[in-house]
């Protein structure tokens, strides 16, 4: 499978429709988090995030660089065929105006 990028606000209605978000950040890194984001960190292989057939996934860092270095990594991590990279990260999904609380 190949990863795709999509914006904060089209991840953002691809969760209220039943997505899956993955937070590939390490947990001391988690000082803000977006709702209902799944923890499975990079440094483990971004593994243990399981999605129905058919369900997207999505997956985001701080910055969206480390989604985009590991985007082989991460569209192999999940049985999806759908799945995205978010842009910009965390950064840009508070950037977009979208909501964000302290972290885990």
């Amino acid at each position: 499978m190949t990863a795709r990028p999509i914006t904060p606000k089209d991840a953002a209605r691809l969760v209220e429709q039943g997505a899956v978000l993955v937070d590939i950040r390490e947990p001391e890194e988690c000082a803000l988090v977006i709702a209902g984001a799944r923890s499975a960190p990079l440094s483990k292989g971004a593994r243990g995030v399981e999605a129905e057939p058919g369900r997207p996934v999505i997956f985001h860092c701080r910055s969206g660089a480390r989604t985009r270095m590991n985007a082989g990594t991460l569209a192999g991590a999940v049985a999806s065929d759908d799945i995205y990279l978010l842009e910009g990260g965390i950064d840009g999904w508070r950037a977009a105006g979208l909501p964000v609380q302290s972290g885990r």
